[in-house]
């Protein structure tokens, strides 16, 4: 299991996460506290506080998941 931060500039950078994480054979949740949603829904991405960074957890330990995802990780690290 990977744990990491994402954070968003706009929409269109929301809607290309989305499309990322729906091409990968992974089950995730993204959010943070007890809001929790899947982050292969656009709608549930653009429910959260997007301001923010939210949690991504990625039930795979493969490195790639990560190289996927990493124009959209924030620079804080998930403590």
């Amino acid at each position: 299991m990977q744990q990491v931060l994402v954070k968003f500039e706009d929409v269109d950078q929301v809607r290309n996460f989305v499309n990322t994480v729906s091409m990968v054979e992974a089950n995730f949740e993204l959010g943070s506290g007890s809001r929790i949603v899947d982050p292969k829904s656009i709608l549930g991405v653009l429910a959260l506080d997007l301001a923010r960074p939210q949690r991504l957890i990625c039930d795979s330990d493969d490195s790639a998941v990560l190289e996927r995802i990493e124009p959209f990780l924030a620079r804080e690290r998930v403590g």
